[in-house]
């Protein structure tokens, strides 16, 4: 899916996003690690952009790990976890993911082939119509540490990975969300963020894409 578009597919979300409690005590609290999910069915609890990203995402496990499998055959759909959190207690989100195919000649710096096999966003709320979203991705190709931005600045991307080495390995991440709204938005405010979502697309490439995602966290600092 075109960076252009993710503020678009993200604001069909974000009305059904509310606040999801949690035990809010210790240094990390769980957004989802999928135990509450039958093993072979859509996550409970999130929400796909379309009704054929029940298709794409699917919970496995693996040495009693839970974990979000997508697997996307030319297609670009979001699904998203609704989630509220303090940013200024849990600024970090923290996750492990996993590439299992890159979609065939993907680029994001270029919209004609902005496919990822894994991007996880941070989403806030903006207007009526639209939402802002950070955008953390491993890309095949663009070098990490890379900034990109879309959507007329609404979504702004890290690139977190690169390269495909390490397909089929698991990597854990932690961003400071906090730190990277205020760096890549210009903005001294802190928001209150409305959920996560994730996408594993191959749409623009017209290929395939595999990739898995688990244990998603805020943490403090």
């Amino acid at each position: 899916m075109g960076l252009a578009r993710t503020a678009a597919a993200l604001v069909v979300l974000s009305g059904a996003l509310g606040f999801v409690g949690g035990s809010w005590a210790g240094d990390c609290v769980a957004i989802d690690d999928f135990s509450r999910t039958k093993v072979g069915e859509f996550p409970a609890e999130w929400k796909p952009r379309k009704d054929a990203g029940r298709e794409v995402y699917t919970v496995l496990e693996e040495r009693a790990l839970r974990f979000l499998r997508a697997v996307s055959r030319g297609l670009g759909i979001q699904a998203a976890r609704p989630f509220e959190w303090d940013l200024t207690a849990y600024p970090v989100l923290s996750w492990q993911w996993r590439p299992l195919l890159f979609p065939a000649g993907a680029d994001e710096r270029a919209a004609q082939t902005n496919d990822s096999a894994l991007a996880v966003y941070a989403v806030f709320p903006h207007t009526v119509f639209s939402v802002k979203s950070l955008k953390y991705v491993w890309s095949a190709v663009v070098p990490a540490g890379q900034h990109l931005t879309s959507s007329r600045g609404l979504t702004q991307v890290r690139v977190l990975r690169s390269g495909t080495e390490r397909k089929g390995e698991w990597a854990e991440e932690r961003v400071n969300v906090l730190e990277d709204y205020r760096a890549l938005f210009k903005e001294t405010e802190i928001p209150t963020p409305v959920g996560i979502a994730v996408l594993t697309d191959s749409d623009d490439t017209k290929s395939s894409a595999e990739g898995d995602y688990a244990q998603f966290r805020v943490c403090r600092p």
